[in-house]
């Protein structure tokens, strides 16, 4: 079982030993405290719950969690996690990611994971910058930024990775704010419950190659969901993934959606193998084998 119905898991039983060695101020730190609370908060027990991740500042993640866990490559996270997923759909599984990692080379396991409604749940911690790599533009860095690869600021639009999360066929889509651990652990929770691909676009600001004064910068975006509005309607959800995050940040759950998931059809699909009776691997062959 995903979860022992009788044990109680705190918040201590998902921290692991390894400290987290981000820099002092990084929106991170919120992001990994949502983490704990959602797993106590959905009583996921370690032994049954996979965290993985690629390459990026947030995806050190896993080294910070007591459950077990998959360092991958750069934008491979996704892949990894539907395999893990596919192997045995009754795990917990948590993808850590970060805007460069996930929407850069990952931008397509992003798209199609979306797609196939795998049962995970992605969580992007979007800073707008590499900031592993010492601060270099990144796919949703704003228009006209100054990094140490555009100096005369980005000449690229930033991506959209609520809109692209709509479009792409994501089952549940939030964001929220890594300054307020309680929404991104509310959320992250009700991410891990939904059946289906869960994306949470984490805003998370980098103190260092951004400036200290994101966290004001972003505060002073933040709005709540329209009153009315409902996360069942893809044209209430278009609404909020239109707006421009530079000059609005709405937070909350965006849209949710109830469909089938990948581990549904393969189930369905053994199902039917099953019905067919025995399986020759020879009769396989010979069907390959023109006569």
């Amino acid at each position: 079982m995903a979860n022992k119905a009788v044990a109680r898991f705190t918040v201590k039983d998902y921290k692991s030993d390894l400290k987290p060695v981000w820099c002092p101020g990084c929106g991170d730190f919120g992001v990994v405290a949502g983490i704990y609370q959602a797993l106590a908060k959905v009583n996921a027990d370690p032994d049954n719950t996979v965290v993985v991740s690629g390459i990026g500042c947030s995806s050190r993640m896993p080294g910070y969690v007591a459950t077990y866990s998959f360092n991958t490559i750069h934008g491979r996270s996704l892949a990894v996690a539907t395999g893990v997923k596919l192997a045995n759909p009754e795990l917990t599984v948590v993808v850590a990611s970060g805007d460069g990692d996930g929407f850069a080379i990952g931008t397509s396991h992003f798209v199609h994971s979306a797609r196939r409604n795998v049962d995970v749940t992605y969580l992007c911690m979007d800073n707008g910058i590499y900031g592993l790599t010492k601060g270099q533009v990144s796919p949703t860095s704003p228009h006209d930024l100054v990094t140490k690869t555009s100096a005369y600021g980005n000449l690229e639009e930033p991506m959209n990775p609520v809109l692209l999360a709509l479009s792409s066929g994501a089952t549940f889509i939030a964001r929220a704010f890594s300054g307020d651990v309680k929404m991104t652990s509310d959320l992250i929770a009700e991410g891990i419950r939904h059946r289906g691909f869960s994306f949470l676009h984490l805003v998370t600001p980098c103190v260092t190659y951004r400036g200290r004064e994101q966290f004001d910068i972003v505060r002073g975006r933040l709005r709540s969901l329209p009153e009315g509005h409902d996360p069942a309607s893809r044209d209430d959800a278009r609404r909020i993934a239109f707006e421009d995050v530079e000059q609005v940040i709405t937070v909350g759950l965006i849209y949710k959606a109830v469909r089938p998931t990948l581990e549904d059809g393969h189930a369905e699909a053994r199902r039917r193998a099953a019905a067919t009776g025995p399986f020759s691997y020879s009769d396989l062959v010979r069907s390959f084998i023109p006569d």
